[in-house]
């Protein structure tokens, strides 16, 4: 199983639109620190999901060279974690889009008019996808009511994307979480700042002690890091274009 992080950053992205900070100016320069919005290429020998469509997935499949996509799964229903899936226009018709009801009613509500194949799944409960089997975990990211995590497993090798979360995940997903040969978790601001709706990195780090992961790879960066080659000493900071064999 192979992953590609095509895009780390949060919601305004980095280079962050108005700013000068080290870290937007070491993005401008072409430097890591760049980063796009939120998506997750899992690819098996038996096809291509995304987790989650940023609105940046138009340059991310081109600069990955991908022309088909085997199906979407949203985790929530915030812009920067769906907007991206119109960039199928006119190249993909019908990509079916999987996710819990209440994110699948929110998103088509906008997205109506491309008439995706939808999937409805329920909370803890795995389904089948390329090969693979995902299961979709409650997190908690307020104000959004109903956001997941994604757990994968084939081959017995087991891979967690917390998605957007703060620390108080719920004891029933941290039991699921367990033991991951990879754990790829929101980390939003450096330890100094914390917020209620995304974990920092040292609560990201807290998570991956306590879940006894193999692996971690922070993602969801926002631009209040130091840039990313400086900041990357002490932190496992993803990147955009990342790649990880499984």
């Amino acid at each position: 199983m192979k992953i590609t992080l095509l895009g780390t950053g949060d919601a305004a992205g980095t280079p962050k639109i108005d700013c000068n900070c080290k870290t937007c100016q070491d993005a401008l320069q072409g430097g890591r620190s760049s980063r796009l919005r939120s998506a997750t290429l899992i690819e098996t020998t038996k096809g291509k999901v995304l987790i989650d469509t940023g609105p940046d997935l138009r340059k991310q499949l081109l600069r990955e060279n991908i022309s088909h996509i085997d199906a979407c799964i949203w985790t929530h229903g915030h812009y920067d974690h769906y907007a991206g899936y119109p960039e199928f226009y006119r190249v993909q018709k019908h990509v079916p889009v999987y996710g819990i009801t209440t994110t699948l009613n929110y998103i088509l509500g906008y997205l109506h008019f491309l008439h995706p194949e939808r999937n409805d799944v329920k909370l803890y409960e795995p389904f089948e996808l390329v090969g693979a089997i995902f299961t979709l975990f409650k997190v908690i990211h307020p104000p959004q009511k109903d956001c997941a995590g994604v757990l994968i497993e084939q081959n017995h090798k087991k891979i967690v994307i917390t998605g957007d979360t703060g620390p108080a995940i719920p004891q029933q997903s941290i039991e699921l979480m367990m033991e991951a040969d990879l754990l790829i978790a929101d980390a939003i601001t450096p330890p100094h700042i914390k917020l209620v709706k995304h974990m920092n990195a040292e609560e990201a780090f807290e998570l991956y002690r306590k879940t006894g992961a193999r692996k971690v790879i922070l993602t969801h960066i926002s631009h209040l890091y130091k840039p990313h080659d400086e900041a990357s000493k002490k932190w496992p900071l993803g990147y955009d274009g990342m790649k990880i064999i499984i």
